[in-house]
């Protein structure tokens, strides 16, 4: 009798501390919102993710955390209790740091069918590609035709005294497209990477903290003629913006998108494990994938849609180049050199 009522009292104990508990909700619940966190850079037009909310009955909430490296630190601080349910925009740059750290849950969307082999770099379904783009040297048309100067068509120019003081890059330790062009003369010149950035550093490069700076400020072009480079690392897609935000008829700049000049950046979409909402999220991934959304990419973001089956629009047709052999760096190799690689060139280009 004493055995039965202490199992009794144990029992309504455990019922009660269950009760008292509050509990995440189960993956099959559908909660009224989900937060998407993202870069600075994200944007989209606000009728695309009213049809998510239509077709779903779910708010989609963005928070803008920095950019791709200060979005993946702050997921590192907090694993277990994230800010939000799906992240945009972690790219191959960082790709494998954060699948080390094991955020994602793999989920094999059906929209990858339509995704290009080659921007698949994560064989666990953990991080989706949904976009990408090529960074590579612009330059101001008008410039060069007015100084009886040949454009650049190649990186290795930045280096011939005819060009000294004429380009402008962002800092690799501080911005995107700056590590981009680290990696394009990693790969172009191997062990041999710092004597390139030594003869860059003599040929009077000019370095700025982001793209801001560099294309708003000190390029000719895009600080409508207050800078002085009309040479700057931005990316293909940089004429079409050109056109398309000063209603244009062509570009007054041009990329360079010869062989081994450029970097191809791919951005991935992912559920975090730590999510209550994994169904919903599923459902928000596999809309950011379908077409609907990926058409609002270009205009938007400047960059090209991961899925092959989503139109580019006529302006990406018709100004923004495709580079040819962009140079490839795999994401573990990235992973392994990016602090030492960023450390050399803060000794030799900056101190």
């Amino acid at each position: 009798m004493y055995k039965r009522s202490l199992f009794f009292s144990l029992f309504l104990v455990l019922l009660l501390a269950a009760c008292a508990v509050p509990r995440p909700p189960a993956a099959s619940e559908k909660p009224a919102s989900l937060t998407l966190i993202t870069h600075d850079s994200f944007d989209v037009s606000e009728s695309v993710l009213q049809q998510f909310t239509e077709q779903s009955g779910i708010e989609v909430k963005i928070l803008k955390s920095g950019d791709a490296g200060e979005m993946l630190n702050s997921l590192l601080l907090s694993p277990d209790n994230p800010l939000g349910d799906v992240v945009y925009g972690i790219d191959n740059t960082f790709l494998s740091r954060a699948l080390a750290a094991d955020l994602f849950s793999p989920y094999e969307a059906p929209a990858l069918a339509d995704i290009p082999q080659r921007l698949q770099l994560d064989p666990s379904y953990r991080l989706l590609p949904v976009d990408y783009g090529y960074v590579t040297l612009n330059y101001d048309i008008a410039w060069f035709e007015k100084n009886n100067l040949q454009p650049p068509a190649d990186i290795k120019d930045l280096i011939d005294p005819a060009y000294k003081g004429l380009t402008v890059v962002e800092n690799p330790a501080s911005s995107s497209p700056g590590l981009a062009f680290l990696f394009i003369t990693v790969g172009r010149y191997g062990s041999d990477y710092p004597e390139y950035w030594k003869a860059l550093r003599a040929n009077d490069v000019k370095i700025t903290e982001g793209w801001n700076d560099a294309y708003w400020g000190a390029f000719t072009v895009g600080s409508g003629g207050e800078g002085d480079r009309p040479i700057v690392v931005s990316y293909a897609t940089s004429p079409v913006a050109e056109v398309y935000f000063n209603e244009l008829d062509a570009p007054p700049t041009a990329s360079v998108n010869s062989q081994g000049n450029s970097f191809e950046q791919v951005e991935f979409v992912g559920v975090l494990a730590a999510s209550p909402h994994q169904q919903a999220a599923r459902q928000l991934v596999d809309f950011l994938l379908s077409p609907t959304f990926q058409e609002d990419i270009p205009l938007h973001m400047f960059v090209y849609p991961a899925n092959s089956k989503a139109n580019v629009g006529d302006l990406f047709q018709s100004w923004a180049k495709v580079p040819s052999y962009p140079v490839i760096l795999l994401p573990e190799v990235i992973d392994a050199h990016r602090e030492e690689w960023i450390e050399t060139w803060t000794d030799i280009m900056l101190r």
